[in-house]
């Protein structure tokens, strides 16, 4: 086996765990505590390929993770290993690797196999947010919340607010007070409409993310159904378990109450995403669900980072209040300690940065290779002026999503309304686009349409909106082409872009930028089997930025990376910038109400620091200016160093104060002459 030579001892004992050669039989339950830089991915993709290896069936492996792009570089990992191994038959079996994905992913696969047992029509689509967060507000109107005397909350806030108590498996009361209490007063009406949303959805034949694990959930409460979906399974891998929430915990635990074959990696010190109801406490508790308890695997050898930065970031995690026993260790030895350095304000921390990743290239280091990282995403705003001042490019971490450009929505609420005729909002903003169509006629014709048994075939029959002309005819003549599905997949999306390019070019300035979107999703559209599968799979996992206008051709494709620390995670970089590593940024004013969220804040930290591979960086400024004033104003708050870097760890750091006072100016000083004694003076006064 020598795909497995070369793993470290503590990686090889996890790929190994309870795999008899030759034999498909699963083992007990799991848990491998992966410290940051400690070959986590590389092991779990050993571990699938040496299940494979000895006898287990690829088809009844389920691997899930937290993107799909995560799945395709795993799958590919262990097709290598695979490959390596068994020589020309891998291919074969690992073809056989079709469940893997995200928890999202699978849920919808499942339950679209599963629909005719639970009730539930398996055309159904899926809202991603945005959409979600617009039938809310229909059902809240409709409830007539939009106009009480006292404000009511907004439909953003009530989707949260129903997403927390959905993924937390928490009721509703409990999670208005602790996460929304200027809400409280508020819960028997949203509670009513929680109730209506839930039946709005259900009318309209769509899910949104949460239904995705909820009804996954709910079906596994059927004992016959539990048994026969975990049956399906010999092993279940799971990465990133940190960052799972409470549902997605009680999912596993129903498909295997006793852990045979399930395995979970992640690091509770890295568990940084609560904002999104993941929770460490599934981590914590994992190795006591099961009897007897699980096994613990601990990987602590870092591929990173230097001693020192490892010394001083196990000095911070090591205060945590709870936490597996884990103190990381590396051979990379360096004579460099981290750096705490003290500034006075904001623009000197910006300066700071601006000269050190100057010099940083002088001797060699790429600006891709360095990275600046913050809490929040307007921390940043000091650094990108002094950025753009001293010409160095840069790219910043975040941006308009693909998926919330209104165009890519238009084209997509026409391929989800010609799939459910009764999705509601794909039919809303589709009909608005039509000139002389507004909320009240699309609204009408929604109603006529909604109790008929082929509402697209009802089109035509109902009398066209007063105002709407010829486009009318031609929008029904789309609708039941792309409903028949004779054009085939995927070329029905191009008669559906034919139709919408003269709505496009009528309602956008910059129609011919928009237009190169539709295209490149025409080009994504040829890589799914389905029109189903392409609006299934880009909902949950979509791409990430729209595009723009060409500028001027960047000669040099060297820039700076700007993200924020949750952006980071899973990163790393040679050297390494932590901005106002100051109390109340790290952490947060609004991280610092609890135990558990001072804890999170704790290692966030730990995560920014354990990016670093040769050099880190952790600035404090002494000075903040206060926003909304004038440019010349003066008004300011003086901060002090993190809590999380008390006297007992500076130890682990090199402390500098920067800019260094000049030593000319110092011998000045002292050399003039003192004319007069105001402190004399001062003492005088009261005497």
């Amino acid at each position: 086996m020598a795909y497995l030579e070369k793993l470290n001892p503590k990686q090889r004992q996890a790929v190994e765990h309870g795999v008899i050669e030759k034999s498909c039989a699963p083992g007990g339950p799991l848990l491998v505590i992966a410290g940051a830089g400690s070959g986590k991915t590389n092991t779990l993709a050993h571990r699938v390929a040496h299940l494979i290896v000895n006898g287990a069936d690829p088809r009844r492996i389920l691997l899930m993770t937290f993107s799909r792009r995560a799945a395709a570089e795993m799958t590919r990992r262990v097709e290598h290993i695979c490959a390596e191994a068994l020589g020309a038959s891998a291919g074969i079996l690992t073809n056989g690797l079709a469940w893997a994905g995200t928890f999202h992913g699978v849920g919808a696969r499942l339950l679209r196999e599963y629909a005719g047992e639970i009730g539930l029509n398996p055309d159904f689509t899926i809202h991603d947010r945005e959409d979600a967060a617009d039938l809310m507000n229909l059902v809240r109107h409709g409830l007539g919340f939009s106009k009480t005397e006292s404000r009511f909350p907004t439909k953003g806030t009530c989707l949260a607010i129903y997403s927390r108590s959905v993924n937390e498996e928490l009721p509703l009361d409990d999670v208005l007070e602790s996460f929304f209490p200027w809400c409280a007063g508020w819960s028997a009406q949203l509670r009513e409409l929680f109730a209506a949303y839930v039946e709005a959805k259900q009318a309209q034949n769509v899910l949104d993310y949460d239904d995705l694990l909820l009804y996954w959930a709910q079906t596994l409460g059927e004992p016959a159904l539990a048994e026969d979906i975990g049956g399906r399974f010999d092993h279940v891998l799971v990465d990133e378990y940190q960052d799972t929430n409470r549902l997605q915990s009680s999912i596993l635990l129903a498909m295997k109450p006793e852990g045979r074959g399930l395995t979970v990696v992640g690091d509770d010190a890295q568990s940084i995403y609560s904002f999104r109801a993941a929770t460490v406490r599934n981590i914590l508790d994992f190795p006591n669900a099961f009897t007897p308890p699980a096994d613990i695997v601990t990987l602590d050898r870092n591929y990173r980072s230097t001693e020192p930065i490892l010394a001083a970031a196990n000095g911070v995690i090591d205060l945590a209040s709870e936490r597996f026993t884990k103190n990381l260790w590396t051979e990379r030895q360096s004579g460099e300690k981290p750096r705490l350095v003290t500034v006075p304000d904001e623009a000197d921390q910006a300066r700071y940065v601006v000269e050190r990743v100057l010099e940083d290239r002088e001797i060699g280091a790429h600006l891709k290779q360095q990275a600046v990282l913050f809490r929040a995403s307007h921390h940043s705003g000091s650094l990108e002026l002094e950025l753009t001042r001293r010409n160095i490019p840069f790219v910043k971490f975040g941006g308009l999503k693909f998926l919330d450009s209104a165009h890519v929505k238009d084209m997509l609420a026409l391929l989800r309304f010609a799939q459910n005729p009764r999705d509601r909002v794909a039919g809303f903003r589709l009909m608005q686009l039509l000139p002389g169509v507004g909320p009240a006629s699309a609204q009408r014709v929604l109603d006529l349409i909604a109790e008929q048994p082929d509402p697209l075939s009802s089109l035509s029959e109902i009398p066209a909106p007063p105002r709407s002309g010829d486009d009318w005819a031609g929008f029904v003549e789309t609708l039941q082409y792309l409903r028949t599905g004779k054009a085939g997949w995927p070329a029905e999306i191009a008669s559906a872009r034919h139709w919408y390019e003269p709505h496009l070019e009528r309602i956008h300035e910059d129609a011919a930028t928009r237009l190169a979107d539709l295209l490149q999703l025409e080009q994504m559209a040829a890589g799914y089997p389905s029109r189903e599968r392409f609006l299934t799979e880009l909902t949950l996992d979509p791409p990430d930025a729209t595009s723009d206008q060409a500028g001027a051709p960047l000669l040099d494709e060297d820039y700076l990376i700007l993200s924020t620390i949750h952006s980071a995670k899973g990163q790393e970089w040679k050297s390494v910038f932590v901005l106002n590593v100051v109390d109340g940024c790290i952490p947060s004013d609004l991280g610092a109400g609890s135990t558990a969220e001072i804890e999170e804040e704790r290692r966030l930290l730990y995560v920014a620091m354990t990016r670093a591979k040769d050099n880190l960086h952790l600035i404090t400024p002494q000075r903040f200016f206060t926003h909304g004033q004038h440019p010349q104003g003066d008004r300011h708050v003086y901060a002090s160093r993190t809590r999380f870097i008390p006297e007992a760890l500076l130890r682990h750091f090199e402390c500098v104060t920067w800019p260094r006072a000049s030593s000319a100016s110092g011998e000045r000083q002292g050399a003039r002459r003192m004319r007069v004694d105001v402190g004399a003076r001062m003492r005088a006064m009261w005497r």
